[in-house]
């Protein structure tokens, strides 16, 4: 693909990630609703096609970030290979770390609508189902981690090989940076609360403004550097 069509992909990926991701997290809260285990699961059979609805909104998020992981490789590849390779590999590994994960997913809906043979005991069923309601959280944040450290990779070649407006990139840079510092204190339990849903705020301005400039514009040659001549 030329890099046009490259950054258009990536632009529509984008905007179809943001938007099948806020579905299915809002379609999993309220199939999945309670204050117990029991009732979490009881909800989950009686909202059974919202909650499949959820799961395979849920995997196409997964084909989004590795359709991005291959087209921002492309798009910043000219500016820095090596660093556009590391884009690469973490999008990549944003993707795969999603993709495992669905398994909790397809854990809950067994749990909540097997019966007969294939039911587990109702004691064993607790407990599964206590661990698949703690595990979201953990997935989440850490495929988080590695999307953060490709988005700051992505926007810091953006931002050198002057790639969008300056002002796009630099959201972009201080996005990343916050949600870089910000998901591992998440994940060791030191930032709770409100302020780890805040924090993404910034991001989510900086990809849709790239995302619209992606598939408008696409991205500018990069800026090369003027070598400087020895005059000895």
């Amino acid at each position: 693909m030329t890099r046009r069509t490259s950054a258009r992909v990536a632009g529509v990926a984008f905007l179809v990630y943001i938007a099948i991701a806020l579905t299915a997290m809002t379609l999993q809260r309220q199939a999945s609703g309670g204050d117990t285990t029991a009732a979490r699961l009881a909800s989950i059979a009686a909202h059974v096609p919202s909650m499949r609805l959820a799961i395979f909104l849920d995997l196409i998020s997964c084909y989004c970030a590795l359709v991005l992981a291959v087209t921002l490789y492309a798009i910043t590849r000219d500016v820095d290979a090596d660093i556009a390779k590391f884009i690469l590999v973490f999008r990549l590994a944003e993707g795969i770390v999603g993709a495992v994960s669905l398994q909790r997913g397809l854990g809950k809906l067994w749990l909540a609508t097997a019966s007969g043979a294939d039911a587990p005991d109702p004691s064993s069923a607790a407990s599964i189902a206590a661990i698949l309601f703690k595990i979201p959280s953990w997935s989440y944040i850490i495929a988080a981690s590695f999307f953060a450290v490709g988005s700051l990779a992505f926007s810091y070649l953006l931002l050198r090989g002057r790639m969008v407006p300056v002002w796009i990139a630099w959201v972009g840079v201080a996005a990343s940076l916050i949600t870089v510092v910000s998901c591992p204190l998440e994940m060791i339990g030191l930032l709770k609360g409100l302020v780890t849903q805040v924090i993404w705020v910034p991001m989510l301005v900086f990809e849709l403004a790239v995302a619209l400039r992606l598939i408008v514009k696409g991205v500018a040659p990069p800026r090369q550097r003027v070598p400087v001549h020895s005059t000895v």
